[in-house]
């Protein structure tokens, strides 16, 4: 699924072009997307008793991606503001600590956690 996601991808994104979160964003999500992955792997292989508190929202953030993220419809003709938006909202999912790949200035215009 990953090399889906080209509205998130190459030289055409950020500040002046986009919207300057863009990139930033778009490295969270690739990485939150994979580290979401590997939880819901090990929560096959172990069960969901095994995964830290941390790790659950991970795989909750891994279903939340790719139901409402990239499962858009055919369609479906999100502008590329709606598309960071919805990411947006899908990384409140996880707690503001884990959104290493973003910088402050982004995270405190941008972040809400979720409800």
């Amino acid at each position: 699924m990953l090399p889906s996601l080209s509205r998130l991808k190459d030289k055409g994104i950020g500040k002046g072009k986009t919207r300057e979160d863009h990139a930033d964003t778009m490295n969270q999500l690739f990485s939150a997307y994979s580290r979401g992955k590997d939880a819901k792997e090990l929560a096959v292989i172990l069960g969901d008793a095994a995964l830290s508190d941390t790790d659950k929202l991970y795989a909750k953030f891994a279903d939340a991606f790719e139901a409402e993220y990239i499962s858009q419809g055919y369609y479906t003709n999100r502008t590329i503001q709606e598309t960071l938006d919805l990411g947006w909202k899908l990384l409140g999912i996880l707690p503001r600590t884990e959104l290493k790949r973003i910088r402050d200035e982004y995270l405190d215009k941008y972040y809400h956690p979720a409800e």
